[in-house]
């Protein structure tokens, strides 16, 4: 190095440092993964491919004549699987969200029936307009999620207390309004029919696509939107995935909570105002298992029980598989046990898979 007079100084000892310093690059070690290994991290990267390609199997397993003699590929049968998975899984959309935030609600499906029977009763028994009934049942759906949201994030209960205890309350109020009465379809028809409208159907080449089935598409489409296309979506899957390091970014995470469970809420009661036109009348005893058979369409669909992964679709493709089974099975002549036996076991490899495919993360 050179000073102002053009001589030649030695350089300071930083500076020889330096120059014996090493100057390699640093860089990741690179592993060459095999098959099974680029599989995993396909999954992983599309974690409703699972449920897809099940299904797919599915199908083509009963369509074969000599499962089902040919009495399941038909317009009409693939249909009818529609209608019987629509109610279900749209409470399956409702648990999505909340497993999304790594808690659960086992309170959607009497939460659906508190809903669908405070329509009833406004629209029937107190003779309200039809919209002013639907109304009431989406606020009260909206509020009960409110309460179960505030529960979570003000008393910081697990999510999993809090549900099993809002699911008794809200079963036990609904029984003592109703007295364990049912309301009758004629008495529907009658007084307000607009409870009644996703039963409505039009046919399709020999399927009868009922308005609850679109209705199910159309929540799916709305929450997949939310979920992939807001910054409110995002901060979901930051929650569920992290919340200690979401806050740390600046995520209010007992804001998105709360508001995770009021829109699943307003889910419950989109669910109830369809399972009235699905059932025909109102029953405080209706759809006893909702609430297992959400978290099997949840679980079956490749959403992680841990948060933070998984597509609002999967659950949506869940419902089917279950749906597929059930139909394939009864028109394979087995019992019905049968198809409870299989859906179990359905369910232990969605878990297995989910454990396996969340190493790569590990």
């Amino acid at each position: 190095m050179a000073d102002e007079t053009g001589t030649r100084r030695e350089g300071q000892d930083f500076e020889s440092t330096l120059d014996q310093s090493e100057t390699t690059v640093a860089s990741f070690e690179r592993h060459d993964r095999t098959l099974l290994g680029n599989i995993q991290h396909v999954l992983h990267g599309n974690p409703t491919l699972v449920p897809v390609m099940v299904l797919v199997v599915s199908i083509l397993v009963f369509s074969l004549p000599m499962v089902t003699e040919g009495k399941f590929l038909t317009a009409f049968n693939l249909s009818l699987v529609m209608q019987q998975v629509s109610i279900i899984g749209i409470l399956a959309a409702a648990q999505t969200l909340v497993i999304l935030t790594a808690g659960i609600d086992l309170s959607v499906g009497a939460l659906m029936v508190f809903a669908a029977v405070v329509m009833g009763m406004t629209g029937v028994n107190a003779g309200l307009p039809g919209p002013i009934a639907v109304l009431l049942g989406l606020v009260l759906a909206v509020g009960c999620g409110a309460l179960n949201g505030l529960l979570v994030t003000r008393l910081k209960l697990p999510p999993f207390i809090v549900t099993l205890g809002t699911w008794s309350v809200y079963l036990s109020i609904l029984r003592l309004m109703t007295g364990s009465q049912s309301l009758r379809s004629q008495d529907i028809d009658a007084e307000a029919p607009l409870l009644k409208v996703f039963g409505q159907f039009i046919n399709v080449g020999g399927a009868r696509i009922t308005w609850g089935v679109i209705l199910m598409i159309l929540v799916f489409a709305v929450l997949w939107y939310v979920l992939n296309k807001t910054a409110w979506g995002r901060h979901v899957y930051a929650v569920g995935d992290d919340k200690e390091a979401a806050e740390l970014a600046g995520i209010r995470t007992d804001r998105t909570l709360l508001a995770v469970y009021m829109l699943a809420g307003l889910v419950c009661g989109i669910a109830a105002w369809a399972s009235i036109g699905r059932v025909g009348s109102i029953s405080p005893n209706a759809f006893a298992e909702a609430n297992l058979q959400s978290i099997t369409a949840v679980v079956i669909g490749g959403i992680s029980l841990f948060g933070g992964r998984g597509s609002i679709l999967g659950p949506l493709f869940g419902a089917l598989i279950v749906g597929v089974f059930e139909s394939g099975l009864r028109l394979a002549g087995l019992d019905v046990q049968w198809q409870v036996f299989a859906i179990g076991w359905l369910i232990i490899l969605a878990v297995a898979i989910d454990q396996w495919i969340r190493k790569v993360s590990a």
